[in-house]
């Protein structure tokens, strides 16, 4: 299979606003919330970004899609780098790589109906050969909705309907990469298993690429087929969805999965508990960056970063001890 996305050492910097004393303390004025990140998704496949919040997931996504800037590293849709692009250059790429926003009804406008909403990638491409009122009824079929839904307006409709009106903006210009930032948040159980099937059939129908951003691993395990943990900003280990679910090599991954809820009631679950809060990108713990949460920590976790170990099926982790 063919790389159709390939980022390496990718870094996202904000500045932070401070006074003297802050940044004579901390001898910087920016935050990386995303530091040095690499991996790639393959035509077809279905890759997920898992993690806490504010772990950087979205950020990544962002610059991704070009929706943030990235400071250093490349970001190679079919072998052209995207960072660095002007925004004028960078415009005919979004026909080809589309994201799905995190929050289903506050992405769309209030004063636009339905069917505006869904075919304004075509006026902001300026394209002008097609009849959007078939282009809406199109789109609308393609994600389960009735034509009726084209004049209505976003308060008119339920938060699975407004996830659905996404898939069909992010769809419209047959795109090749769609990047779902928690495509399910706030959703009934039932209705997240339609829409995870609706996006798997167009994924087939269309030959999608696609890269989920969640911290549901149960959406995870149903729909990817590879996935890197994310831990302030840096992806700490990488393999495909089965690996890590029946061998996960980092403590990060280990709690996570542990914390996952269990349906059988009768299960015995080895919780792994992780002490205190994420702590502050400004201030980066010295060593594994994890070591000041980790329970399996040792003397060399606070010194020594870890080197990025490679086991069997390109399943990688940076850790001392696993």
């Amino acid at each position: 299979m063919t790389a159709l996305l390939r980022v390496s050492n990718a870094v996202v910097r904000f500045p932070v606003p401070g006074g003297l004393m802050q940044n004579m303390l901390f001898r910087k004025n920016f935050i990386e919330a995303v530091s040095g990140v690499s991996f790639s998704i393959e035509e077809g496949q279905t890759y997920a970004i898992v993690g806490e919040s504010g772990s950087g997931k979205t950020t990544l996504a962002r610059a991704v899609a070009g929706l943030h800037h990235a400071d250093e590293g490349s970001i190679l849709y079919e072998d052209v780098d995207l960072v660095g692009l002007a925004e004028k250059q960078f415009k005919k790429y979004r026909r080809h790589i589309s994201m799905m926003f995190q929050d289903p009804v506050g992405c769309l406008s209030p004063r636009l109906t339905i069917r505006s909403i869904i075919t304004e990638p075509f006026k902001i491409q300026g394209i002008k050969n097609k009849d959007l009122d078939a282009e809406a009824k199109r789109l609308l079929e393609m994600v389960g909705l009735s034509l009726d839904f084209a004049s209505r307006y976003p308060h008119q409709i339920s938060g699975g309907q407004a996830r659905r009106v996404g898939v069909a903006r992010a769809l419209a210009l047959n795109p090749k990469l769609i990047i779902a930032d928690e495509p399910t948040a706030g959703l009934d159980v039932s209705i997240q298993g339609e829409l995870l099937n609706l996006l798997m059939s167009l994924q087939d129908k269309m030959g999608l690429s696609m890269m989920i951003i969640t911290h549901n691993l149960n959406i995870v395990k149903h729909i990817s087929d590879k996935m890197g943990i994310m831990y302030l900003g840096k992806i700490v280990e990488e393999g495909s969805t089965e690996d890590i679910f029946t061998n996960p090599k980092h403590p990060y991954t280990r709690a996570l999965l542990s914390a996952n809820p269990e349906p059988d009631p009768d299960a015995v679950i080895d919780r792994i508990r992780l002490v205190g809060e994420p702590p502050s990108l400004i201030q980066r713990p010295s060593g594994c960056e994890f070591h000041t949460r980790c329970p399996f920590a040792k003397d060399k976790c606070v010194t020594t970063a870890p080197q990025v170990t490679t086991s069997h099926a390109n399943h990688s982790y940076s850790c001392h001890y696993s």
